[in-house]
């Protein structure tokens, strides 16, 4: 059996989590340490990785298809805030089915939808602000460049997608192996 195969035969395998379970519990010595049958995001999900992806391209796809714009999270925010753009109402359906998403996989599969982090609140908040920054340089985000302009190839939107990547996969091996952190 290959690697592919015996992943998704052990994802396949894990008992459910208890709705409201949460993901991350503090262990003996106190540290956030995952619960069994959880998933992380360090964990290969090949099935749920493929529905998710699967759903946010239909998403964009339709998007596209009936009112001709692009999914691009940040964008789509952004029309919201004053001046509110004129094509309001799509953008509120679109932003309430990202929040009620989660509610409504707890509903169909009694499966919760984990927003915990073993992060610190103060260096989720610092790297919001990163990502901020990056998106408003780098002319979009990862759903506008990553999903949507690579589709369409932009050769702009490869660019940012391998630019935006290489950095995230510098920070994570930087934070991680040569500092230690989380």
């Amino acid at each position: 059996m290959n690697r592919m195969a015996q992943a998704w035969k052990a994802e396949a395998a894990l008992p459910a989590r208890r709705p409201g379970q949460a993901a991350f519990a503090p262990n003996a010595a106190g540290r956030l340490s995952i619960h069994p049958g959880s998933c992380s995001m360090t964990e290969f999900t090949p099935l749920m990785s493929l529905a998710g992806g699967s759903l946010i391209g239909l998403s964009a796809v339709l998007l596209m298809a009936f009112h001709g714009r692009i999914a691009g999270m940040t964008g789509i925010l952004t029309g919201m805030l004053p001046p509110v753009a004129t094509d309001w109402p799509w953008r509120i359906a679109f932003l309430a089915g990202a929040v009620a998403a989660p509610a409504l996989i707890l509903a169909a599969t009694g499966q919760s939808v984990d927003f915990s982090s073993p992060v610190p609140a103060p260096w989720l908040v610092l790297g919001g602000l990163v990502v901020g920054i990056g998106v408003y340089f780098g002319g979009g985000c990862t759903s506008g460049h990553g999903v949507c302009g690579i589709a369409r190839l932009s050769p702009r939107s490869i660019v940012a997608t391998l630019t935006f990547m290489a950095t995230a996969a510098a920070s994570v091996f930087v934070l991680r192996h040569v500092l230690g952190a989380f």
